[in-house]
């Protein structure tokens, strides 16, 4: 029966006899992602002047990564380092909800924040209005309800499918389109939800972001003289859009690899899945917080706080 089928993860068949070695730069990710982001997190939770939408944005960006890295990377640690490479339908039913659930929230912060930048700098004067609590709220739901219906509708796709020959998964997780090419019968409408996925996400939320940037640039060049305030214009507004644009590029790769039956090696397309995952993780704590001068001001601020408040003792040890 279909809910006591077990299944193999082989992402890096090329890579198998060196597996273990590729656990040390996993790991060395891993925490770099769990450290950047804790340490974001912490910084605008004990910084007041950070309490604002933008930066709480950020903090809930932070959030999603690390539940997101946690998600999948401490089992893939463990299939690496120790052969615990087995994982039970309903156990991989569930990973892929909640990988792709907060991949979907993430992207949908990612939007929030081009919206929110966008507010504030072509609508100061309703900065207020609109990024209040109505729209906290409201983002929430939408939220909530667009990414938990499109990725529950995924995964029940998935889990009413019959498996009969293969329990190899091709990928280091659960991702959707890596299982549902194992599927014996018609596979057609797991496939058109992948698809949706794209449409729902990428199709969407990619649009409003260059939209918002495009219109946050006319704003600031229309203002700022040439020079300086320019240059940092378009320094921050394309290190955002790269990393934004990395995300989804690597994100859709990943996703239409299997539904266009694109011929990528499975090492390549398991770095990929990986890197989708991984490298949002590791460098949104720099793009948004190294280089942002507020968080960084505020780490300082905080830094110099507990220095003030130790021990004398401690202090001169």
């Amino acid at each position: 029966p279909g809910m006591a089928w077990n299944f193999v993860f082989r992402g890096f068949p090329a890579l198998h006899h060196q597996r273990r070695l590729l656990a040390l730069p996993l790991c060395g990710c891993y925490a770099a992602a769990l450290v950047g982001n804790g340490v974001l997190v912490w910084v605008v939770r004990g910084v007041e002047s950070l309490h604002s939408p933008m930066y709480l944005l950020v903090c809930a960006l932070c959030a999603v990564d690390v539940l997101v890295v946690s998600a999948i990377v401490p089992n893939t640690l463990l299939a690496l380092l120790a052969d615990w490479d087995r994982i039970s339908l309903p156990g991989c039913l569930t990973q892929m909800f909640f990988t792709h659930f907060l991949s979907s929230v993430e992207s949908t912060l990612l939007l929030a924040m081009a919206l929110d930048r966008y507010v504030a700098v072509c609508r100061p004067l309703r900065y207020n209005e609109l990024m209040g609590s109505r729209a906290w709220l409201a983002l929430l739901l939408f939220t909530l309800t667009r990414s938990g219906t499109v990725m529950a509708t995924l995964v029940a796709l998935a889990g009413s499918l019959r498996f009969c020959d293969s329990n190899v998964i091709r990928h280091c997780y659960c991702d959707h389109m890596a299982l549902v090419s194992l599927a014996c019968g018609d596979t057609a409408p797991s496939v058109a939800a992948g698809l949706a996925v794209i449409a729902c996400f990428v199709g969407v939320d990619i649009p409003l972001i260059l939209l918002s940037y495009a219109k946050i640039l006319r704003v600031v060049l229309r203002a700022a003289p040439a020079g300086e305030e320019r240059w940092k214009a378009f320094h921050t507004c394309g290190t955002h859009l790269i990393v934004m644009m990395c995300f989804y590029l690597v994100g859709s790769v990943t996703f239409l690899s299997h539904n266009l039956s694109m011929s990528i090696p499975t090492d390549v397309n398991t770095f990929l899945g990986l890197a989708y995952i991984l490298f949002p993780a590791t460098v949104n704590p720099i793009i948004y917080g190294v280089r942002t001068t507020e968080i960084r001001n505020g780490f300082f601020r905080i830094f110099r706080r507990k220095r003030l408040v130790s021990p004398a003792w401690k202090r001169h040890t």
